[in-house]
């Protein structure tokens, strides 16, 4: 399960940390940790899909793709060779096709921060630094 820190919940919701904890207080979220807070990525990849807010892409490693966007693994279905990767990135809505393997190696799973870069017809899937 990833954990997120309130201030990379925040900024991949695209609301000030003092929202978050807001949201934890409600109990819209819940906390995983205590110190620091954390959250589960998972609950913030399902609160990303219902308010749908843009997030900045963030550095990464150098590419010749120019289109990138952050955002949160939403679902993943493999099979023994492929995966299929759904991104919530802010209001878009990010598809990837990759081997399973790659997958495994990068470590995605639901909740998971990641970057889609756009090139053409193809999205490569990275994770930030």
């Amino acid at each position: 399960m990833t954990q997120l820190r309130v201030s990379d919940a925040a900024e991949l919701l695209g609301v000030s940390p003092d929202t978050v904890r807001r949201l934890l207080e409600n109990g819209r979220l819940k906390a995983t940790g205590t110190s620091p807070t954390t959250v589960d990525g998972a609950e913030v990849a399902a609160l990303a899909q219902e308010i749908a807010r843009p997030a900045a892409p963030g550095p990464i490693a150098e590419e010749s793709a120019r289109n990138r966007m952050r955002g949160l693994v939403t679902r993943i279905v493999k099979d023994t060779v492929m995966a299929q990767v759904e991104l919530q990135c802010g209001p878009f809505r990010i598809v990837s096709l990759m081997s399973r393997e790659a997958v495994d190696d990068l470590g995605l799973e639901v909740g998971s921060v990641a970057i889609a870069s756009i090139k053409s017809t193809n999205v490569v899937v990275g994770v930030p630094r």
